[in-house]
């Protein structure tokens, strides 16, 4: 085994991962925890403390 054949399974499983990570972010499933998220700004801070579980 060379080490370039070394680098070439880095690079593959890399790219594999890479794709993985694109297909879980994009994932329909998760819409609800983004649209969520990116209302954050927009909430008061009495909401954000409550979101998070401590007492005002």
């Amino acid at each position: 085994m060379d080490v370039n054949d070394l680098r070439s399974a880095v690079t593959v499983t890399l790219f594999l991962l890479f794709l993985a990570l694109v297909a879980y972010t994009w994932s329909r499933k998760r819409k609800p925890e983004y649209d969520e998220a990116a209302m954050l700004p927009f909430a008061d801070e009495h909401d954000r403390v409550e979101a998070r579980g401590e007492k005002p």
